[in-house]
């Protein structure tokens, strides 16, 4: 991983292209997950019958599908990195920009679907589940206050 990091300006402007990059990446997955759901339920129906006949042509067209959906999963998810930015979670489109305040590391957190500025953050080892309000950060570098730690 990289130890690029990032002003709360800076991760704001590469969202356009990040939500992009994201959007991709999540479509791809959802494709992946209708082929291997097709695919499984065609290995099923040859199992319960003892044996299908099976259109070879549109199958290897889905498997195709499905190689060329996780190659742009690949590539979005390696251009996203290559930024700096974490891909945390593909389902709900979540991202993380290392952020430094007052000398510690916290994570910008942005989730697909929130709009165009980074509304919340966490500490390294909080996860989605310690988001916090960007406004209780305090990003003033003249202050010397840490950022706030959850109780």
């Amino acid at each position: 991983m990289s130890d690029k990091t990032f002003t709360l300006e800076e991760a704001n402007m590469l969202l356009p292209v990040l939500e992009s990059l994201l959007k991709r990446a999540m479509d791809g997955k959802q494709s992946i997950e209708g082929c291997d759901k097709e695919l499984q339920e065609l290995s099923h129906k040859i199992f319960l019958t003892g044996g299908l006949l099976v259109n070879v042509v549109q199958v290897a067209r889905r498997r195709a599908e499905r190689e060329k959906a996780l190659q742009s999963i690949k590539d979005s998810i390696q251009e996203i990195h290559s930024t700096g930015v974490q891909v945390k979670d593909l389902d709900i489109g979540l991202l993380d920009f290392p952020c430094v305040v007052h000398g510690e590391t916290v994570l910008l957190c942005w989730k697909y679907g929130e709009g165009h500025a980074v509304q919340h953050w966490h500490g390294l080892e909080e996860g989605y589940a310690g988001r916090k309000s960007i406004e209780s950060l305090d990003l003033d570098p003249k202050k010397g206050k840490r950022p706030e730690r959850p109780n």
